[in-house]
């Protein structure tokens, strides 16, 4: 975890408000076709298209706040401070884009908008607290890794980013076997590690539009 915070901090050096979560409407507010958005992926996002320039609205008015924190910490002289907030707008800025692309091309659209409360320590015997109850049959599994994936999707922190990465290597190793090396749950938690290493400026990201 402490390598991966790194990487985001080198990266940037160089919450927010909830969305609603339900199914889109007719055709008139749907965020994009099956096919506009994954081609031969599944996954369909439970937003519409006026949630997603809602969520883009409330994103860049967090940007804003994340900018004038980097700028305070500068006038300040507070170096530390200055690098965790900076590190926090990089990943929110990636975020962002990723919900640009979304709504431009439909694709690369995170499971959910909201940014939901997130804390784990992986320096703690504790597990990562879920919404989804933690057992390892293959039923709550899958239930599980959907849940990372959206989870991890869905960090604007460069702790969020750091501390989930953790949290999935935990979780990773506990089902059995045979329940770990189901398509549907891998999938889940590749999605899930794809949205952390673009998050965490690594990989593929999305330039912001001028």
């Amino acid at each position: 975890m402490r390598t991966l915070l790194g990487l985001l901090l080198v990266a940037a050096c160089g919450g927010s408000s909830p969305s609603p979560q339900h199914p889109g409407g007719g055709s008139d507010t749907t965020l994009a076709t099956h096919d506009q958005l994954a081609g031969d992926d599944d996954f369909q996002p439970p937003y519409n298209k006026a949630d997603l320039e809602k969520a883009l609205i409330a994103e860049r008015a967090a940007e804003a706040t994340a900018e004038k924190a980097v700028m305070d910490a500068d006038f300040k002289g507070d170096d530390d401070a200055k690098r965790a907030a900076a590190a926090d707008l990089a990943v929110r800025r990636r975020f962002i884009a990723s919900l640009e692309v979304c709504q431009s091309q439909g694709h690369e659209c995170p499971p959910r908008l909201d940014d939901p409360a997130w804390t784990y320590d992986a320096s703690s015997d504790a597990d990562p607290k879920l919404d989804t109850p933690l057992r390892f049959d293959l039923e709550d599994w899958q239930k599980v890794t959907a849940e990372l994936h959206a989870r991890a999707c869905a960090c604007r922190t460069a702790a969020c980013v750091a501390s989930m990465d953790a949290a999935i290597d935990t979780l990773e190793a506990r089902p059995m076997q045979d329940v770990r090396g189901d398509a549907t749950a891998s999938l889940s938690v590749t999605r899930a590690r794809e949205c952390l290493t673009r998050l965490a400026g690594r990989g593929r990201t999305y330039p912001r539009p001028d």
